[in-house]
């Protein structure tokens, strides 16, 4: 997957079949996360592209400046970046919320994907001939149940994220 065929599916095919106003959760996939011609660089960024990004903004640099210096002065002045598929999905009235990067716990989907390649390892015929076949049988074991008690235990995780940090903020 890469970020241009993702972008034709997400404007083609996502953003048109969802209710109007839908939040949509996004892991950090690479292809999830490249920023917006208009975004403020990042630090990852190329040194010239942050340079430029600051001389454009009328914030002085001296020439002789680092990396590191320029990527200090950036993110004091920088807004949060903008991702080409945030733009896409406001102009269509979607927010995009992402998760925090390695916790799959948070992410349904994993557990949908999980489910579905149990359901492909159980049956033993690895045949061309069989592997569409299989593998409609896989997709149609997540059922709206399946879903629905996945984002249900999404959210267990989730309310015992907040209770914990609620208690380390007290000192707990």
């Amino acid at each position: 997957m890469n970020h241009e065929l993702f972008r034709k599916w997400f404007s083609e095919q996502w953003l048109p079949n969802i209710p109007k106003h839908s939040l949509i959760m996004m892991d950090n996939a690479p292809y999830h996360n490249v920023l917006s011609p208009h975004s403020a660089p990042t630090a990852s960024g190329k040194k010239a592209e942050i340079r430029a990004w600051l001389m454009k903004n009328r914030i002085p640099v001296r020439e002789d400046c680092l990396k590191a210096e320029l990527v200090e002065i950036l993110e004091k002045v920088a807004p949060a970046p903008t991702y080409a598929l945030d733009e896409l999905a406001s102009a269509q009235g979607h927010e995009i919320l992402r998760t925090p990067p390695y916790h799959p716990e948070l992410q349904p989907i994993e557990t949908c994907w999980a489910v579905v390649k149990n359901q492909m390892a159980r049956k033993s015929k690895c045949t061309m001939a069989h592997l569409l076949e299989q593998l409609d049988d896989a997709f149609d074991s997540v059922t709206e149940e399946t879903c629905t008690g996945l984002i249900k235990k999404v959210r267990e995780v989730e309310d015992k994220y907040w209770r914990e940090d609620a208690q380390l903020d007290r000192g707990q």
